[in-house]
């Protein structure tokens, strides 16, 4: 079964390593180890990380056709989605331990079954 994992942090709360620093190149190790671990598993399919919520854009779109589309996020709160996995795992408690494993060290993160994906 394939399971989306949705990564929950307070982005205020991240290091701001710049690129190429030892920092930065030691936290990208832990996370290129990571992703190396689900690929030689077979049970990657995708994933990425987002851009911060001052980058965001909302589109709201309403039942009598008038839409409008304004600066994000969605909605304020501590915690922001930063990034996301498409996973297979045999269960939810196999995806659950994907996502303990994920190299973040404070945050949340929902897991959930995939209902319908295109092929």
């Amino acid at each position: 079964m394939e399971y989306m994992i949705l990564l929950y942090s307070d982005e205020t709360m991240s290091p701001d390593f710049a690129p190429g620093s030892p920092e930065f190149e030691e936290m990208m190790g832990e996370w290129m180890a990571f992703n190396q671990t689900l690929i030689d598993s077979g049970q990657m399919i995708g994933g990425a990380s987002l851009a911060g919520t001052d980058t965001a854009t909302v589109l709201t779109k309403n039942f009598d056709g008038i839409d409008a589309v304004t600066d994000g996020p969605y909605a304020e709160t501590k915690e922001q989605i930063g990034g996301y996995y498409i996973v297979t795992a045999d269960s939810l408690d196999d995806a659950i331990d994907i996502a303990r494993r994920v190299p973040i060290p404070v945050g949340k993160f929902e897991v959930r079954p995939i209902a319908f994906r295109p092929a």
